[in-house]
Protein backbone atom coordinates (compact mmCIF):
# COMPACT_ATOMS: atom_id res chain seq x y z
CA UNK A 1 0.00 0.00 0.00
CA UNK A 2 2.82 2.39 0.87
CA UNK A 3 4.50 1.57 -2.43
CA UNK A 4 1.39 2.55 -4.40
CA UNK A 5 1.14 5.86 -2.56
CA UNK A 6 4.84 6.49 -3.20
CA UNK A 7 4.49 5.72 -6.93
CA UNK A 8 1.45 8.02 -7.26
CA UNK A 9 3.28 10.84 -5.43
CA UNK A 10 6.37 10.32 -7.57
CA UNK A 11 4.35 10.51 -10.79
CA UNK A 12 2.58 13.64 -9.53
CA UNK A 13 5.88 15.37 -8.65
CA UNK A 14 7.45 14.37 -11.97
CA UNK A 15 4.42 15.75 -13.83
CA UNK A 16 4.60 19.07 -11.93
CA UNK A 17 8.35 19.36 -12.64
CA UNK A 18 7.73 18.66 -16.33
CA UNK A 19 5.09 21.39 -16.52
CA UNK A 20 7.37 23.81 -14.65
CA UNK A 21 10.25 23.03 -17.02
CA UNK A 22 8.09 23.64 -20.09
CA UNK A 23 6.85 26.96 -18.70
CA UNK A 24 10.37 28.07 -17.83
CA UNK A 25 11.73 27.09 -21.23
CA UNK A 26 8.87 28.91 -22.98
CA UNK A 27 9.58 32.06 -20.94
CA UNK A 28 13.27 31.94 -21.77
CA UNK A 29 12.51 31.34 -25.46
CA UNK A 30 10.21 34.39 -25.55
CA UNK A 31 12.89 36.58 -23.97
CA UNK A 32 15.59 35.36 -26.37
CA UNK A 33 13.36 35.90 -29.41
CA UNK A 34 12.27 39.35 -28.29
CA UNK A 35 15.64 40.68 -27.21
CA UNK A 36 18.02 39.03 -29.66
CA UNK A 37 16.43 37.38 -32.68
CA UNK A 38 13.84 40.00 -33.72
CA UNK A 39 16.29 42.95 -33.75
CA UNK A 40 18.89 40.80 -35.50
CA UNK A 41 16.27 39.86 -38.09
CA UNK A 42 15.41 43.52 -38.72
CA UNK A 43 19.09 44.52 -38.93
CA UNK A 44 19.68 41.65 -41.35
CA UNK A 45 16.81 42.80 -43.55
CA UNK A 46 18.18 46.35 -43.57
CA UNK A 47 21.73 45.19 -44.39
CA UNK A 48 20.55 43.02 -47.27
CA UNK A 49 18.64 45.94 -48.73
CA UNK A 50 15.12 44.98 -47.80
CA UNK A 51 14.50 48.18 -45.89
CA UNK A 52 11.06 48.54 -47.49
CA UNK A 53 10.07 45.33 -45.66
CA UNK A 54 11.91 46.05 -42.39
CA UNK A 55 10.37 49.50 -41.81
CA UNK A 56 6.69 48.39 -41.98
CA UNK A 57 7.42 45.40 -39.73
CA UNK A 58 9.13 47.71 -37.25
CA UNK A 59 6.23 50.17 -37.41
CA UNK A 60 3.60 47.46 -36.85
CA UNK A 61 5.49 45.94 -33.92
CA UNK A 62 6.08 49.41 -32.46
CA UNK A 63 2.37 50.26 -32.61
CA UNK A 64 1.46 46.94 -30.99
CA UNK A 65 4.06 47.55 -28.25
CA UNK A 66 2.63 51.01 -27.58
CA UNK A 67 -0.93 49.70 -27.37
CA UNK A 68 0.02 46.83 -25.08
CA UNK A 69 2.11 49.20 -22.92
CA UNK A 70 -0.82 51.58 -22.49
CA UNK A 71 -3.22 48.74 -21.67
CA UNK A 72 -0.91 47.29 -18.98
CA UNK A 73 -0.53 50.64 -17.21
Amino acid sequence: MLTIIFIIALIWVAWKMLIFGIKAAWGIAKIVCTVFLFPAFLIGLACVGLLYIAVPILAIVGIIALIVGVIEI
